[in-house]
């Protein structure tokens, strides 16, 4: 199934960005993570669209996007958001990010703090990659190089905890199978983009923006020793802690993710 709506073209250094837009009212923004496209927002976008306008982007090199160079930074990405909410006339919005969606939102709220009214962060956070990140960064490259396929399956059972992988295996083998339509190298530019993105505590710090956090205390994903510490760094803040969930709310944990979501939506816009 396709993102809801007709798909919508916008051309980025005459490569093609794809994104819906549908609904009425206050505006949403949905950001995919890595390996994912704006298809994984289908569920929820179908429940908010009765009271929200959804816009949902295909990051670059991700679903129907095209890649745009060999390293797709966060601060690029955030500049490719940009440039659909203006074809949009998205003047405010709330930006929803999982995972690498999250650093993007981040990046965005960095450049552009005036067209958000807050921001969600879905199983993301704020932290730069330490050394070791980044070394198993550059191993997973050569991972994907010798086997994408086996890299995007082995990388994606492990956003679910262990004991609930039979559970979500058919959700498992779709999101493996949308994985591996990407392009190689798209796959290493969006990795080479996250070693290289910036630590955003003095963002968070600073920010006079609501700030909703979504977060799994079994995400292998996410530096959980260090997450109480960054939900205490806003003025404003909210959090969803599931104590049983990994790195996938949205399929883990859809409704209450969702109505997380959509209360915070409607106090803030």
């Amino acid at each position: 199934m396709d993102i809801p709506g007709r798909m919508k073209t916008l051309l980025v250094e005459n490569k093609k960005i794809r994104y819906s837009d549908e609904g009425e009212g206050k505006t949403l923004v949905f950001l995919h993570g890595f390996t994912e496209s704006g298809k994984i927002w289908n569920q929820f976008s179908r429940k908010l669209i009765r009271d929200f306008r959804i816009i949902i982007i295909d990051l670059p090199g991700h679903g129907k996007s095209e890649g745009i160079g060999s390293i797709h930074t966060m601060e690029m990405q955030a500049e490719v958001v940009h440039r659909v909410l203006k074809q949009c006339k998205v003047r405010k919005c709330l930006m929803i990010g999982h995972s690498m969606g999250g650093y993007v939102t981040l990046a965005f709220a960095g450049k552009y703090p005036a067209m958000l009214r807050g921001l969600c962060l879905f199983h993301s956070h704020i932290f730069a990659d330490s050394v070791q990140d980044r070394e198993n960064r550059d191993r997973t490259i050569r991972l994907v190089l010798l086997n994408k396929f086996s890299f995007v399956s082995q990388f994606i059972a492990g956003l679910f905890p262990e004991e609930v992988r039979d559970s979500f295996s058919k959700e498992i083998d779709q999101l493996i199978r949308r994985a591996d339509r990407m392009q190689k190298e798209n796959v290493i530019a969006a990795i080479e983009g996250m070693k290289e993105r910036f630590d955003q505590t003095l963002l968070l710090k600073t920010t006079s923006l609501p700030v909703l956090f979504i977060l799994g205390l079994k995400d292998s994903k996410a530096p959980v020793a260090r997450l109480w510490d960054m939900i205490s760094l806003p003025a404003q803040s909210e959090s969803l802690i599931l104590r049983d969930t990994g790195h996938m709310g949205y399929i883990e944990e859809p409704k209450k993710t969702l109505e997380a979501i959509k209360a915070f939506a409607k106090k803030i816009l």
